[in-house]
């Protein structure tokens, strides 16, 4: 999870070696221009008939821990809310939590969309989504970032009694292959699991060689999302994983496979994503990106709409019934016995079965879950049992989580790093406050504001900014070629 970009890079297509987000690509390769629409998403997991077309997700709240949403057309201003902005950009009033990268809103659109000018509506378009942002214009978080937003979901999951959250959607992975029985990331999401909350993770984007799945989806109790592809066609049974996907096998199997290629959803004019791929464009308002960050909102809606229809399921039990009832597809897939997100066959499921896995104790090393990728700031690479501000024990941390106080108003683990409460009213619903971090940068610096930010800020049509630089990077640098 501790992940960037480099300055002429888009977003990554590694996960579990490089860190990041979970996007393979933003130029679709396996349904020609126009790329797999939502509409053709929802057919693919039979969502569209019998039991399962009237469902919109309404009264189940999601999660979303990622880049932030943009205020677009595309997203009602009455499902969706701001949690607290956790990124490197929430020093910055003209960039906090929106999205800079253009990550987030594209996940956004795949779950609750409903863009007026193109017709384009998400798969579960009641739902209520809550966005927490961790990520910056080039996607740098650290794994402390998303651990503290995992908990402070927990933490605030029953806020809105009409809309509990019962789903975390997690596009992305860390770039660390720690060990599961002490992983803090995957200790953090188990905690989310264990109080009711299905957490969906992206699987990988490092090819169909590669059996390793990242790190959280690499935790047995998540649901691990492989990207599937259509093969344009509207049937499932020559489904396969996408060329990209990451298969698994190694550490542990993927769950489900769900449709990750060239779909279309919203874009954020102006964002990195949208300046650095423009042939990933249709229209003026979407955009075509491919990877299992997609393939992960994709389920995530959907089991939301489980939800709605059977809300006393169990994390446990959403997870028996999805993978007992799931399509048969072919090829890799069909042979590795993974199979495709089917709705309807969920909605009739009785195998109401728990899992059980060997928990993780949460007291390992940050370091290891960070693995190669480190966020850095000038130079300097955050390192160590530190978090983004300041030392972190995972020893004294993991019993906090367990007992949802790690969270205090707006301080986590002792630091002020955010407001105490939702205020106010802004393009959302509501939005939980903000707040000037204390201390300083682990390189030294005086202040967390990036003078590079200036300038970069959302008018309402597009960034002012066509460059995305700035002092908060990752140690990895992909070029642009990873994307074509």
């Amino acid at each position: 999870m501790v992940a960037g970009l480099g300055a002429s890079a888009g977003p990554m297509r590694h996960q579990r070696n490089d860190g990041g987000w979970a996007a393979g690509a933003w130029l679709g390769n396996g349904t020609g221009g126009s790329g797999t629409t939502l509409a053709a998403v929802r057919a693919a997991v039979n969502a569209s008939t019998g039991a399962a077309a009237g469902l919109t997700g309404a009264g189940v709240g999601v999660a979303l821990i990622d880049t932030g949403v943009a205020p677009v057309a595309g997203l009602p201003a009455g499902q969706i809310v701001n949690g607290p902005d956790l990124s490197f950009e929430s020093q910055d009033a003209d960039l906090r939590y929106l999205d800079t990268y253009g990550h987030g809103t594209h996940m956004a659109g795949i779950i609750v969309g409903n863009d007026p000018s193109t017709g384009t509506v998400g798969l579960a378009p009641r739902a209520k989504l809550t966005s927490i942002k961790v990520g910056t214009s080039n996607g740098a978080v650290d794994v402390s970032q998303m651990i503290a937003a995992i908990d402070w979901t927990v933490a605030h999951r029953n806020d809105d009694p009409a809309n509990p959250i019962r789903i975390i959607n997690l596009s992305y992975g860390t770039g660390g292959t720690p060990n599961s029985w002490t992983d803090p990331v995957q200790y953090a999401v188990e905690q989310a699991w264990m109080k009711g909350i299905v957490v969906v993770a992206a699987a990988g984007n490092d090819g169909n060689s590669d059996i390793v799945v990242s790190d959280p989806a690499s935790d047995p109790a998540v649901i691990a999302v492989a990207a599937g592809t259509t093969k344009g066609t509207a049937g499932v049974t020559d489904d396969d994983f996408a060329s990209f996907a990451t298969v698994g096998g190694g550490n542990r199997g993927v769950d489900l496979l769900a449709p990750g290629e060239s779909i279309v959803s919203l874009a954020d004019p102006g964002s990195n994503v949208d300046q650095s791929y423009p042939a990933a464009k249709v229209g003026s308002t979407l955009l075509r990106g491919s990877g299992s960050s997609q393939a992960a909102a994709v389920t995530s809606a959907t089991i939301a709409l489980l939800l709605q229809a059977r809300p006393s399921l169990t994390p446990d039990q959403v997870k028996t019934v999805l993978t007992q009832s799931a399509s048969f597809v072919s090829g890799l897939a069909m042979t590795r016995n993974v199979r495709e997100l089917n709705l309807n066959g969920a909605l009739a499921s009785q195998e109401l079965w728990g899992i059980g896995w060997n928990r993780s104790s949460g007291t390992g090393r940050l370091d290891d879950a960070r693995g190669t990728s480190r966020v850095v700031r000038d130079n300097v690479a955050l390192s160590g049992d530190n978090s983004v501000w300041g030392p972190l024990s995972p020893a004294a941390w993991a019993p906090r989580s367990a007992a949802t106080t790690s969270w205090s108003g707006g301080t986590w683990m002792g630091y002020r790093v955010a407001g105490d409460n939702w205020s106010g009213k802004s393009w959302a619903s509501k939005t939980w406050a903000a707040a000037t971090w204390g201390g300083a940068p682990w390189n030294g610096a005086t202040t967390w504001t990036d003078p590079d930010w200036d300038g970069h800020y959302w008018s309402g049509h597009y960034w002012s900014g066509h460059y995305w630089s700035g002092h908060y990077w990752s140690s990895d640098d992909w070029s642009t070629a990873d994307w074509s």
